[in-house]
């Protein structure tokens, strides 16, 4: 399993360069972080986890310190993986008062 993420800022068009998040798999009633990093120039973060089990996985997205004014000081998305020989692609369009995410290729 491999899991990728792509942010953009929907106030600008342009990438979310150097938004800090976080990725963590659920175990039994706590969370386990697994990574964390900073999207790239392009607002991506190209290998978040490496080989994992399948399981329900969280991204949480530092959105407060990367936006000077938001009502969503963090974004998290819970999701399900099943097929951990597949990769798996969440991306985030941002602005300071509304989010989306889907499944990406």
């Amino acid at each position: 399993m491999t899991v990728s993420t792509h942010v953009l800022n929907a106030t600008t068009g342009q990438p979310a360069a150097g938004l800090e998040l976080t990725l963590s798999r659920q175990d039994g009633a706590e969370w386990r972080e697994l990574s964390r990093r900073a999207t790239d120039q392009d607002g991506r973060v190209r290998d978040l986890a490496g080989h994992a089990a399948p399981g329900v996985y969280r991204i949480t997205f530092q959105t407060g310190a990367y936006l000077a004014e938001t009502f969503y000081p963090e974004v998290t998305v819970v999701f399900r993986i099943t097929d951990p020989g597949a990769h798996h692609h969440v991306p985030l369009l941002l602005s300071p008062y509304a989010y989306s995410t889907y499944r990406g290729s």
